[in-house]
């Protein structure tokens, strides 16, 4: 298939973001009570907004989620990441190739928050190649593993979602691309690329540069 756009996303596709938010998510619930591991705070919140885990974070912490916890959760984490934040390998190189060949119709699409999405593009250099075609989870009726962001991405791409291939890195984000109609290519540097196969998607893939040779 000759896909008609290409829609990314971001934090461990783009940027690799999660250890830095996760290390902060899991100091900040440290404070509360909730004592976790890095490797247990990535497993329970990777691929999920912390807002959309309040009943888990209510019921572990015994405290209410507060907005103003979470503003200052996103204040930490984002000084944090405008600080520490690297691209992913070989990301830069295949955004470059992919939005030659499709004549810029590519999305970042992602369940992140905008200001969030804007700081990381920025601080890596990928801004350019999205500025305008950045969309929000946070901006949705309903975050991944439903569908709503990648369906809206590709509307305003003028694009039929089953011409839309999805790079993903976490079963939810696979889900929201399948659940959209689209073929979904999963990267996975590390991890369980078999649950990925199961799951649906069309490859699994390890290298970022591999990437616009598996679009072709």
């Amino acid at each position: 298939m000759r896909f008609e756009a290409v829609l990314f996303d971001c934090d461990g596709v783009l940027v690799d973001s999660e250890p830095i938010v996760n290390r902060v998510l899991r100091d900040m619930l440290a404070e509360r009570g909730w004592q976790l591991s890095q490797a247990e705070c990535m497993r329970i919140f990777v691929g999920k907004t912390v807002k959309d885990e309040r009943a888990l974070i209510e019921r572990e912490t015994g405290q209410p989620l507060t907005e103003e916890w979470l503003a200052a959760f996103r204040a930490q984490r984002n000084a944090a990441l405008a600080q520490e934040l690297c691209v992913v390998p070989g990301a830069p190189a295949a955004v470059h190739a992919v939005h030659e060949r499709l004549d810029a119709r590519i999305a970042c699409a992602s369940g992140a928050d905008r200001p969030k999405l804007e700081l990381q593009l920025r601080k890596v250099g990928l801004y350019r190649y999205f500025d305008g075609r950045i969309f929000s989870g946070h901006e949705m009726p309903r975050s991944k593993p439903h569908p709503d962001v990648y369906l809206a991405a590709a509307a305003a791409l003028a694009a039929a979602p089953q011409r839309c291939a999805v790079v993903e890195d976490t079963l939810t984000g696979a889900a929201a691309g399948l659940a959209a109609g689209a073929t979904v290519f999963a990267y996975v540097p590390q991890g369980d690329a078999e649950a990925f196969h199961r799951a649906g998607v069309a490859a699994v893939f390890s290298d970022m540069a591999l990437l616009p040779s598996l679009l072709a």
